[in-house]
């Protein structure tokens, strides 16, 4: 069975940053890419950013130089980096693993970005 795990998401003022990691722990193997993604009240999920295992990455345009994705192959982790963070930013940040034998989330984590 394969579990993934968010943390690192909480309140932040504007302009603020904040950084979220994720862990797999079970029998996952085979990881394509690790990404991040959000999901605002009433609507699907978004991609905020993904990480391949060729070492590419990838940004929504409205993230591009101010987030940072990171993944570890050896812990099987992948870690957010978020700095200047908008208030219309606040959602819930789900992580994915997609691997060979289909995709795996985690129960996403709130990040509100309020003053």
């Amino acid at each position: 069975q394969v579990h993934i795990v968010e943390s690192g998401g909480g309140l932040v003022q504007p302009g603020g940053s904040l950084t979220l990691s994720c862990a797999a722990s079970g029998s996952i193997s085979h990881i394509y890419t690790m990404g991040w993604y959000h999901q605002f009240p009433g609507r699907e999920r978004e991609l905020v950013s993904i990480a391949s295992n060729g070492g590419g990455t990838t940004y929504a345009d409205s993230v591009k130089g101010r987030f940072t994705i990171a993944r570890d192959d050896v812990k099987k982790t992948v870690t957010l980096q978020m700095n200047s963070l908008k208030p219309d930013e606040s959602a819930l940040y789900y992580c994915l693993y997609d691997t060979r034998r289909g995709g795996f989330w985690g129960q996403g984590i709130q990040v509100t970005v309020s003053s």
